[in-house]
This record gives structure tokens, C-alpha cells and sequence, in this order.
């Protein structure tokens, strides 16, 4: 493990998962306003190069073990004031086929980072849950949904929320929850898995290939850009607030037509996912008024920062019709008419 920061005259934030997408940009957000950051990243999805930019900063610390090997009384939380808990497995579409994967990591992963933030008695823990929780949700979605999970993985989301307040409930362990929507922005996911849409459609942008558009395009996301979900995150951390759960949204649905045009380039059609919505669209009301949050980003200027960084996405997987069909077949054999679907 990385030799742990000696420096004491700044309070000390935990951060599962800060070498992904969003945890880096909560990195980012905490070294900019002076904290000491502890990073727990196995870099399974993460990549060390999105903290490069911080290589010289000795308030850092990166710990490349996995969040299931943690136990009470571990060195890296001593002393943390916060735990922002981003950690687990993020591809959706491969829940289908390793569901006990997704509940190993997801759920008990964290209750072993709960188990630590207890014994180090931390003044808050924040957990990144998932919009996926609520299935085909009516929308503007507001907290109090009923809750579907659709799939393996919204599944493990939901049961390591459901987790988070339990350890609230019987520990008295201070926590809140957000429920992210359609994150995305620079230093976003480049798995080897098929999953989220910037991803899939910046690689095909840069070999030159069509865009593979799910049905005819016309379906909504409600995407946020990785640094206002950063900020809210911050915000649930600092606010004397306990046992709260939120939504994170923009509040802007857009369409995966209205992101081709923004991009730029041809399209190639391909069959929609069964189990999936046609609009996601987070009601933040709550939040918003509960912790004064609110995002700062435009679509289109987040897309513009995405574009300038297009060359993060070149060693990522190329995407084709046919590929997409192969990874996907357990998905429409599991979520179609044949598989129960309702």
C-alpha cells in the first residue's frame, strides 16, 4: 500500500472508487478545496491515470486493494472525517450474466466500507447509488418512487442503499445517499464491457465508424456532467443532514438524436433494450432545496469538454451492430417477452 499522508492540518476524506469517472472528479473538487483525499480503487474500472494530473500532490494517496478486503480498524480510514463511497462494478449490460459478481462487490463490498467508517467513527458517509433502483419509473421521478429493479445490477445499487441506512439505523453511523442519474464528462468509463452511450459513441466517432443508435433516438437521458455530481456529493458530506436520500439530475432530458447532433456523424440503428425507459428525468426538488445544489454545466457545454478530450476514449472498445448484438443476447434473452418480462 502507498505510504499514508502525514499531513494533520487538513480533515482527511475517504474516497472508494476515486481513481472511475465521477470519483475522480470528487478528487479533483477535495484537493481544490485543501483536503487530504485517501483513494481505494482495485482500478478494475478505474484508471491511475485519471489522477496523473495530481502525481506530485502530497495530500493524495492511492490504495489499489479491493473495497471487500477492508476491515475495521484499517489504517486508510484512521482519522477521516468523510467517506464518499463510489466503489462497485458499473456495467450494466454484464449484470445479466454475473449477478453474484455484482452482489459480492456492490453489497458486501459495502458493508465492509461501512464496517470501517464505523470503527474509525467518521462524521459522514455519502454512497453513490443509482437511478436504475426505480425500473421504468413515471417521471419527473421523485424519491419516494416505488422501487423496480429491472436488472442485477440495479439490484446490487439498491441493496447497498438499503444497507447504507440499515448501518444508519442500528449503528447510528451518520449517512446519506444520492441516486445518480445519467452521469457523464470527461475520464468516463473505457471498459472492455458495452454500456454507457458517451463511451460507445466517442470511439465510434473516432475511427470514423456510425454512431450505433438504440431504437430510432428519440429516448431522453437526464445527464449531469461528472463535476456537479462531484458538488453534490460534497454537499451531502458537509450538511449537518443525516439519513437523507437524494436524486441528482440535471432536470433537462435530452435525446440520444439531440447527442448525434452535437457529436456529428452518420447513424446506424439497432434494436431498444427491453427493460430499459424511454425518459429518465430526475425531480432534484429535494435536494436542491435541502442542500441549496444545482448544476452548473449546460449539455451542450458538457459536451464541448467531452469533445476536447476525445482522444482519452481511442483504446477503448470500437463498437459494432454485430458486437453490440453478441453482448446483448443474454439481455434480451433474460428481460424480453421469453423471459418474463412484465
Amino acid at each position: 500500500m502507498t505510504k499514508l499522508s502525514v499531513r494533520t492540518d487538513r480533515p482527511l476524506v475517504v474516497v472508494t472508487g476515486g481513481a472511475g469517472f465521477i470519483g475522480s472528479h470528487i478528487v479533483d473538487l477535495l484537493l481544490s478545496r485543501d483536503f487530504r483525499v485517501h483513494v481505494l480503487d482495485n482500478l478494475s474500472g478505474g484508471r491511475e491515470a485519471n489522477l496523473a494530473h495530481h502525481a506530485r500532490d502530497d495530500r493524495l494517496v492511492l490504495d489499489q486493494r479491493d473495497i471487500r478486503d477492508i476491515e475495521p480498524g484499517d489504517a486508510l480510514f484512521a482519522d477521516a472525517q468523510y467517506v464518499l463511497h463510489m466503489a462497485g462494478i458499473g456495467d450494466i449490460v454484464p449484470s445479466i450474466e454475473r449477478p453474484a459478481d455484482y452482489m459480492s462487490v456492490n453489497v458486501q463490498g459495502t458493508v465492509a466500507v461501512l464496517e470501517a467508517a464505523r470503527a474509525a467513527g467518521v462524521e459522514k458517509v455519502v454512497y453513490a447509488a443509482s437511478s436504475s433502483c426505480y425500473g421504468l419509473a413515471s417521471v419527473p421521478t421523485r424519491e419516494d418512487h416505488p422501487i423496480n429493479p429491472m436488472y442485477p445490477y440495479a439490484l446490487s445499487k439498491y441493496q447497498g442503499e438499503q444497507a447504507v441506512f440499515h448501518w444508519g439505523q442500528v449503528y447510528r453511523l451518520p449517512v446519506n445517499s444520492i441516486r445518480i442519474f445519467n452521469a457523464y464528462g470527461v475520464r468516463s468509463r473505457t471498459s472492455g464491457a458495452y454500456g454507457a452511450v458517451f463511451g460507445v459513441f466517442l470511439r465510434q466517432k473516432l475511427a470514423g465508424a456510425p454512431f450505433t443508435v438504440v431504437g430510432d433516438g428519440s429516448q431522453t437521458r437526464d445527464f449531469l456532467y461528472g463535476s456537479d455530481v462531484a458538488s453534490a456529493f460534497l454537499m451531502a458530506a458537509e450538511t449537518p443532514l443525516v439519513g437523507r436520500q437524494w436524486n441528482v439530475g440535471a432536470g433537462k432530458p435530452q435525446s440520444v438524436n439531440r447527442l448525434v447532433e452535437l457529436l456529428g456523424g452518420e447513424v446506424v440503428h439497432i434494436p431498444k433494450r427491453p427493460g430499459e425507459p424511454d425518459c429518465t428525468w430526475a425531480d432534484s426538488s429535494r435536494i436542491r432545496q435541502d442542500l441549496g445544489w444545482a448544476p452548473k454545466v449546460s449539455f451542450e457545454e458538457g459536451v464541448a469538454k467531452v469533445l476536447a478530450e476525445i482522444d482519452y476514449w481511442r483504446e477503448a472498445p470500437l463498437w459494432t451492430p454485430d458486437t453490440i448484438a453478441v453482448a446483448t443476447k443474454t439481455w434480451f434473452d433474460s428481460l424480453g417477452e421469453s423471459g418474463g418480462q412484465v
